[in-house]
């Protein structure tokens, strides 16, 4: 490590590496690679901001149903949007 705390890459480790690039990669295995997508169209993704408590009964109902954070607000978004027609 240097004094900023980040690791040193040593000439092996960059010789490896060019090797590698060298010789291609395959693509279909890169594509593969990063998180899954939720369907056929690219995802965005949107901030939002939570105090303490509403951030806390998330947590609590997305916990409670099984759920991830982002899968619990998807749902109460869809399930206001249904409501609302």
């Amino acid at each position: 490590m240097d004094s900023g705390g980040r690791r040193i890459v040593s000439t092996a480790e960059i010789d490896a590496w060019v090797a590698e690039a060298e010789a291609g990669y395959d693509v279909d295995m890169l594509r593969q690679r990063g998180r899954p997508t939720r369907g056929m169209t690219a995802s965005r993704v949107v901030a939002i901001r939570f105090d303490e408590q509403e951030l806390a009964n998330l947590d609590t109902y997305a916990q409670t149903h099984g759920l991830s954070r982002s899968d619990a607000v998807r749902r109460a978004v869809s399930e206001m949007i249904t409501r609302a027609r």
